[in-house]
């Protein structure tokens, strides 16, 4: 077997556990993995932002700074309950992403399709939501990435939202983002009405996309909703 990143032979570590115990399939050799840093230890409650790099006067509390704006925002509070990134967004990781996203290398979802199905148990979800694509950039793409963990991680996703502003995001400032109009269109092939969502997306920036399809799905009638992310920008 060899790490679907860097090519290299994977060389499985055997122990009297792993010969009595059902053990994952590695998909990246011990070097790619080891370079994956997780958000664990002093970060946002609400985003997963690592805040040890962060001066006193970017967050409060436990809260980074960014969802203190939020949250003290009337038209969006509370519309977002959490997000959960599973990783930092540090230079292996963009080029993962990358490739995953923009070079079309869809089998690099078995990457993260395991730890996020691990998450996804240990989250309350009724249904979990990929954050969509316009159909310009699915046609580029030739899959949803979102979408795509979801299926490899075993899971079923829920099609409910449909992307209706199709200029790239990246170009634009959080305040730019966070007053576009009518970013998603809800599709009702799914009921979620009382129902708990999980989102589901590839990357957490200023989380302006996940508060818009948040926003509309508690709109139309969603109990709650939050959101899972593989990185944190």
């Amino acid at each position: 077997m060899k790490c679907l990143y860097c090519d290299e032979v994977i060389v499985p570590v055997v122990s009297w556990s792993t010969l009595f115990s059902r053990e994952v399939k590695k998909v990246l050799c011990e070097r790619c993995e080891g370079a994956l840093v997780r958000t664990e230890g002093d970060c946002c409650v609400r985003c997963s932002r690592p805040l040890g790099e962060l001066s006193e006067e970017f967050r409060r509390g436990e809260l980074c700074y960014d969802c203190v704006r939020w949250e003290e925002d009337q038209e969006w509070r509370g519309v977002l309950e959490r997000n959960v990134s599973l990783y930092v967004y540090n230079d292996l990781l963009k080029e993962v992403i990358g490739r995953y996203k923009f070079r079309g290398d869809y089998v690099l979802a078995k990457i993260f399709s395991y730890e996020v199905g691990k998450l996804v148990k240990t989250l309350t979800a009724d249904l979990l939501v990929p954050i969509p694509l316009s159909e310009e950039r699915l046609y580029e793409r030739g899959f949803n990435q979102a979408e795509a963990i979801i299926v490899e991680s075993g899971l079923s996703p829920s099609l409910v939202l449909k992307r209706t502003h199709t200029e790239k995001q990246s170009k634009k400032t959080r305040e730019d983002r966070i007053h576009l109009k009518d970013v998603f269109q809800f599709t009702g092939e799914v009921d979620v009405v009382n129902r708990r969502v999980l989102l589901v997306d590839d990357i957490y920036t200023t989380g302006s996309t996940l508060m818009h399809g948040a926003k509309l799905l508690k709109q139309n009638g969603a109990l709650s909703v939050s959101s899972i992310t593989i990185a944190r920008g």
